[in-house]
């Protein structure tokens, strides 16, 4: 099997000490996180983990089973790259002049969708999403105009085909047992409920 970019999407209580057990997990495997995101989910109270690695599908699903056995995962999902709709965020720091005085740097902000965070006197911060590939060649431009800093933040994704996480909570809670007590017939009569 070949190794291909996938997308970890993990509903979990949101405990302390959690992410520490999850990435020990990938740390004994030897599987490198190239990206790793926590937020609270569209469920209150269970956070989202979304987790970006390359790796074989057949890894990949020991790899959700094994963190599935984790006290607080409630789920483990994976995805390739044409099953979520996922962006990236950066935030780059440029001199102002530059942006000022090249119109090339404008058009080429503007053709990439950044928007102005900060406007200083000395730089301005601009912020744009999207793809990895997309975010590199805004970084390989304004390298050439003296960018002063980049960060780029890690991967969020939405699974196409996903109802949400939220319908299957919903669809487990109509299955969990009921508060109300059914007496036994057979200890009603005093009969034992073991048999040899």
């Amino acid at each position: 099997m070949e190794k291909q970019e996938y997308t970890i999407t993990l509903y979990t209580e949101n405990s302390i000490g959690l992410i520490g057990r999850i990435s020990t997990i990938f740390s004994r495997r030897k599987i490198n996180i190239e990206s790793l995101n926590t937020s609270p989910s569209e469920v209150e109270g269970i956070h989202r983990f979304t987790i970006l690695i390359t790796e074989t599908e057949e890894v990949l699903r020991k790899l959700c089973r094994q963190i599935e056995k984790q006290i607080d995962v409630l789920k483990a999902y994976y995805n390739t790259n044409d099953e979520v709709i996922w962006q990236e965020q950066a935030l780059y720091k440029v001199p102002t002049d530059i942006v000022t005085e090249e119109l090339y740097v404008e058009r080429l902000l503007r053709q990439y969708g950044a928007s102005a965070v900060v406007i200083r006197k000395d730089y301005t911060v601009f912020e744009t999403a999207g793809h990895r590939e997309e975010i590199d060649n805004l970084t390989q431009e304004l390298t050439k105009y003296n960018l002063i800093e980049f960060v780029r933040g890690a991967r969020i994704a939405i699974i196409k085909n996903s109802a949400g996480f939220h319908a299957k909570l919903k669809k487990f809670e109509e299955h969990e047992p009921s508060e109300e007590i059914i007496e036994n017939e057979f200890l009603e009569k005093g009969e034992s409920v073991f048999t040899m």
